[in-house]
């Protein structure tokens, strides 16, 4: 097993000022492509704080600032938010899913491993969690070429893209991922990131290594995101929780 230091950390955002470090990235991210998203983004919301749900963060180690961030919700103990917008196909019925959303990258300036180690990441936490399916929307052209080298599959209901109330009414087509299946895809169509995924040793990815301690680590708590603070979390039945835009 090969072993690669990167220059930043991934961890599990665990207290406040990380949770607010992962929205500033999200809304410099996304608000730079949509302007309206900026303000959207900037605070946690009712998907944050949801049980299944984790937020990522990435620290560049030099400066402490954050430079990347992804979200990861799992069907374990309601829908996806995704779910309340799209059909998803009748063959992920009864199926373990996990819903990948503001996947962002600082438009300010970050390594270019930033985005790759959250997608390590991401592929990690959801194969510790024994997830069949990863789904994600993307908005545009050029994320669906990019999802689908890594093996995602369109399943849009008809083939359209569906407008997806809690990420500004945007329309997004909607992918899926087979995660038991990737490492064997990758291998047989020798994959460029096949070695950096799966021969090669991240310690910075602070996350599958040290362990998830207990089901409570797999959610955010109610400290974390500031309990009964409407500043912080948005009621889940007065706005829709935004989610990621591509």
């Amino acid at each position: 097993m090969h072993h690669e230091l990167l220059p930043f950390t991934i961890s599990v955002a665990e207290t406040q000022e990380e949770l607010l470090s992962a929205c500033a990235v999200r809304a410099a991210a996304y608000g730079r492509r949509f302007e309206p998203l900026r303000s959207l983004f900037r605070l946690p919301d009712a998907i944050d704080a949801l049980p299944g749900t984790l937020v990522v963060l990435a620290t560049d180690k030099d400066s402490g600032r954050p430079v990347g961030t992804a979200r990861v919700s799992t069907s374990a103990f309601a829908p996806l938010p995704i779910q309340h917008c799209a059909e998803l196909p009748q063959s992920l019925d009864g199926r373990h899913l996990a819903e990948i959303t503001r996947l962002a990258v600082d438009p300010a300036g970050s390594n270019r491993l930033v985005r790759q180690a959250l997608w390590k990441t991401v592929y990690l936490l959801c194969v510790s969690q024994q997830v069949h399916q990863m789904v994600i929307g993307a908005r545009n052209a050029a994320l669906i070429r990019s999802y689908k080298s890594l093996g995602f599959e369109d399943v849009s209901p008809g083939g359209r893209p569906v407008a997806l109330d809690y990420a500004g009414g945007l329309e997004h087509h909607v992918l899926c991922f087979d995660v038991p299946s990737i490492e064997r895809v990758w291998l047989e169509r020798r994959h460029s990131l096949y070695r950096w995924f799966f021969e090669t040793h991240h310690p910075d990815i602070r996350i599958v290594a040290g362990g998830l301690r207990s089901h409570e680590r797999w959610s955010l708590s109610s400290s974390i995101l500031g309990r009964n603070s409407p500043s912080t979390v948005r009621s889940a039945g007065t706005e829709p929780p935004a989610s990621m835009v591509a």
